[in-house]
């Protein structure tokens, strides 16, 4: 079986780009199995995604030497994968567990080609369901008196695991720009959407009580500035005045572990690539 690799890269736009990329694997006897492209005119960049094999005796290396010497030529940020290698998560909880409980079912049933390598809480309630699916639960309490140990905790924690993404499955705290600085391009939020004046608490129940019509979730980036990191993923969800607020919770819980999952796809997959303060997702 031919090992296969995804490039992604971004750069100025200015012609000659494709011919060139398309150019280099071909003279490196790489056979390419999909490609996705984007220019856009407002911020002026071009942006690639390219999934190819290349022959077993053709070292990665040779590839990665020629890639940046191109890289210089053409002002890119670019970035190599194994398209087999499988993302290592730690996935962040506090005390809903839905979406936690989502992720571990679809990477234990192979629908996410990821390895969940722990799970970590604030709290002690789903150190059984980690346990059931035989992964590492770490409980790591945090108040106001213990935040930069704990959050070094966490640091660690992304060390000694070599984890490639964390994923805040509903993770009730408020990192600190530390933090987020540490984590930066590898973190992934999930919070819900559309009901941008219910802050706080209960934001279904307040929702409910103004009568709103639509409900979603939106997964994004983690950034220091709060909820307000690079979008990803986003959907939304029809409601009636004759749901309640506990029909409310149920559908949005069911939205949120949808648009989570599929962002978390997409990064493993590497097909995200930052524009600015947004995204290009490739399908």
């Amino acid at each position: 079986m031919r090992p296969d690799s995804i490039l992604t890269l971004s750069c100025p736009d200015r012609t000659g780009i494709v011919y060139r990329v398309s150019g280099l694997l071909f003279e490196q006897g790489c056979n390419i199995l999909d490609a996705q492209q984007f220019g856009d005119d407002e911020s002026g960049r071009f942006f690639l995604r390219v999934h190819f094999d290349r022959d077993p005796g053709q070292p990665i290396e040779t590839i990665q030497n020629r890639m940046a010497g191109l890289a210089t030529d053409f002002h890119m940020d670019w970035q190599l994968h194994d398209a087999r290698r499988r993302a290592r998560l730690l996935v962040l909880v506090s005390k809903q567990g839905h979406c936690l409980n989502d992720l571990l079912f679809r990477a234990h049933s192979r629908q996410l080609q990821v390895d969940i390598a722990a799970v970590a809480s604030n709290h002690e309630d789903f150190g059984a369901l980690a346990g059931s699916y035989g992964i590492p639960f770490h409980h790591l309490p945090v108040n106001a008196d213990n935040r930069a140990v704990q959050e070094q905790q966490i640091i660690d924690l992304v060390e000694r695991e070599q984890i490639d993404l964390v994923v805040l499955a509903r993770y009730m705290q408020i990192l600190s720009p530390r933090l987020c600085q540490a984590l930066a391009g590898r973190a992934i939020n999930i919070h819900h959407s559309f009901l941008p004046s219910f802050k706080g608490a209960q934001p279904y129940h307040q929702a409910h009580a103004r009568g709103v019509k639509i409900i979603g979730a939106t997964a994004h980036y983690v950034t220091s500035d709060l909820d307000e990191g690079p979008i990803i993923e986003q959907d939304v969800a029809r409601v009636d005045h004759a749901m309640t607020p506990r029909d409310l919770v149920r559908l949005g819980s069911d939205t949120e572990s949808q648009v989570l999952a599929r962002a978390v796809r997409r990064h493993v997959e590497h097909r995200i690539i930052l524009n600015g303060h947004r995204t290009v997702v490739f399908r």
